[in-house]
């Protein structure tokens, strides 16, 4: 037992625990062991000797009356009253004492159950150090190299210590992947439990995304002169990003773009094409709910309740709508409201006046001239 006591530093220095991880780990071990020697219906303690490195195991027992007879209770779960003042002089029927159990006898059996339940432990504690690890990523930028992608199209991902999926429904239509292809995501999720471990979830398809692929791309936006307030994706299709400036020197759709569209346009381009609307961002509903609708000119905005009622001339109405609803629905899922279209027929326009009728006019106001004179 002092070996492993000795190695416990060891351990946590190549694993990259923490020593008290480590310990804990081992306290859980061989209580598993005592547990599994002993028997699972008694109650063990661990302790760690610090000074003379050596751990030590107790056996929890109760204090029963010296009239009970022991010989019909459990030997090893009992002590009586006598007996346990021999122990402690204040112990009390009823109290808990523990007494220390050889660790030198266990044989090989018991060494290698506690090697086995040191060694599961320890992969326990690092699953939970990993996991609060990348717990903390949750929403960042992640780069892998794929491994695999099984029959349903998931792929399987490769960072650092872990392998991530990237599950079919949370890739852009129509990418594909190969084993060797280095890809670039956000962690979605993070899970821990007693089956599967550790998972990781990626995705390609959330706003996450397409925000943590701006910060890369404009550095205004890292540096937190421009927020990102609010975005809004059909992945692959087409995105909305609403923008504020904390700086009023700087133009947070402009910034954004970039010099010839640059900016953006590498960002679209990591998304396999998606097309980027950037708009100012407004607290006031109507105002946001207008520029939301870009390209569209919207003639007014009308809040009820949480429906805004945009009304449109009829020459824009389509581009409200936009190709199969796409830009009313992005618009009302950067909003937060419902938008309902109300359409302003344009007035016809007033016929031309005939070149006969201009020369009545032009009599009469000569005849008027010479009335009254120039």
């Amino acid at each position: 037992m002092e070996k492993i006591v000795n190695i416990i530093e060891s351990i946590a220095h190549e694993k990259g625990l923490k020593i008290e991880n480590v310990k804990e780990a081992l306290k859980i071990a061989m209580i598993r062991t005592a547990k599994k020697i002993y028997g699972e219906e008694y109650d063990y303690d661990v302790e760690i000797d610090e000074k003379n490195k050596k751990l030590k195991l107790f056996q929890k027992v109760v204090v029963i009356p010296d009239e009970d007879d022991k010989e019909e209770l459990d030997h090893e779960k009992f002590i009586t009253l006598k007996e346990a003042k021999e122990i402690d002089p204040n112990v009390e029927a009823g109290d808990e004492l523990t007494y220390e159990l050889p660790l030198d006898n266990l044989g090989r059996t018991a060494a290698a159950t506690l090697h086995r339940e040191l060694e599961y432990h320890i992969q326990r504690a690092l699953e939970r150090v990993i996991f609060e690890k990348y717990k903390n990523k949750i929403g960042k930028i992640v780069f892998g190299t794929v491994t695999r992608v099984d029959p349903n199209d998931n792929t399987y991902i490769e960072i650092d210590e872990v392998q991530a999926i990237l599950p079919k429904r949370n890739r852009i239509k129509g990418e594909k992947f190969k084993p060797g292809d280095v890809v670039k995501s956000v962690i979605r999720k993070v899970n821990i439990d007693r089956v599967d471990g550790m998972t990781v979830e990626l995705s390609r398809t959330t706003p996450k995304f397409l925000e943590e692929l701006l910060k890369t791309a404009v550095p205004e936006i890292k540096d937190e002169l421009i927020l990102i307030q609010k975005a809004a994706r059909i992945p692959g299709e087409r995105a909305k990003v609403a923008l504020t400036s904390l700086d009023s020197k700087i133009d947070p759709v402009g910034a954004t773009v970039g010099v010839k569209g640059v900016r953006i346009n590498s960002v679209s381009k990591e998304l396999d094409g998606e097309n980027i609307d950037c708009i100012e961002y407004s607290s006031v509903p109507e105002i946001f709910v207008s520029r939301a609708m870009a390209p569209a000119i919207i003639s007014s905005v009308k809040m009820e309740g949480d429906k805004a009622v945009v009304t449109v001339p009829s020459d824009q109405k389509s581009k409200a709508i936009g190709k199969s609803g796409i830009n009313i629905r992005l618009a009302s899922m950067l909003t937060g409201h419902q938008i309902e279209l109300k359409e302003i027929k344009q007035s016809s326009p007033q016929p031309a006046v005939s070149s006969t009728k201009n020369e009545e006019v032009i009599k009469n106001i000569n005849a008027l001239k010479d009335l009254f004179g120039d």
